[in-house]
């Protein structure tokens, strides 16, 4: 089906289009989401036990052999600088693994574009449903952690879904356009693996924005990606609400060795 320019530009009718073919975007998120695990004996139960071991993991490496500690304001018990990490990886992972997919979307759905009439457009949708469900399940094990870990549990969590709606909006715009992009160039796929390597070290997510010398931060304040992780940190763990208008993109404490 083709649709003028004006159509594809208004955000109401894209919105509208997506919600008529919810039915299928449901239907083909669900298999992507069970696909996964399918086979295995514990089954979608690995969705919580893989975060678990990561963040386990995490809490060993950074805070027992690299003795790393976040920052003065905060705990600085070992498993504090494993929660401000496993919170940046949540946020990077919504990003990165649809970005990732997005250039052989349509040319891994081939027989739906020569076989049936299917809505193309809803492919990097699914996806995405399938990046945020993954994180959700490392969201809960964060969260369930934080309050073992501190006894306490800030309302400011209930802000997270304004901190990850852009997350969403600029996913699926990047997913969008390296789906189009891929179908005529080949090795974007091979460029965009480099590139999400690239900023997962660029991005926060090791470090506070902080810890980054002056002359350099300005540089790290353009990626969009620093401004997801940094205001996700703040609602989740350091019970602040989101810090859009500062100057300052963090008021997140330093990055030491302990």
């Amino acid at each position: 089906m083709n649709y003028s320019l004006g159509y594809c530009l208004n955000p109401f009718k894209i919105i509208n289009h997506l919600w008529n073919h919810r039915g299928l975007i449901a239907k083909l998120s669900k298999k992507n989401i069970l696909v996964r695990y399918r086979g295995s004996l514990l089954g979608i139960v690995w969705a919580f036990i893989q975060p678990l071991i990561l963040l386990a993991v995490y809490t060993f490496v950074f805070s027992v052999i690299f003795e790393a500690k976040w920052g003065q304001e905060l705990d600085q018990g070992r498993l504090s600088f494993a929660l401000a990490l496993f919170t940046g990886i949540l946020i990077f992972n919504i990003i990165g693994d649809t970005v990732n997919a997005s250039p052989g979307l349509i040319l891994g759905h081939a027989n739906f574009v020569k076989k049936v009439v299917f809505p193309l457009e809803i492919l990097p949708v699914v996806k995405l449903i399938e990046s945020v469900v993954f994180s959700l399940f490392g969201l809960s094990v964060l969260v369930v952690t934080k309050i073992l870990y501190t006894q306490t549990l800030s309302w400011t969590l209930l802000l997270l879904p304004i901190v990850w709606l852009p997350v969403i909006m600029f996913t699926l715009g990047c997913s969008y356009f390296l789906a189009s992009l891929g179908v005529f160039i080949r090795d974007i796929g091979s460029i965009i693996g480099v590139v999400v390597t690239m900023l997962l070290f660029m991005s926060p997510i090791f470090y506070p924005l902080k810890a980054v010398p002056e002359s350099l931060r300005v540089y790290c304040q353009i990626n969009p990606i620093a401004v997801f992780v940094e205001d996700a940190r703040r609602v989740i763990l350091w019970g602040q609400t989101p810090d859009w208008p500062s100057d300052e993109m963090s008021s997140g404490p330093w990055f030491q060795r302990g």
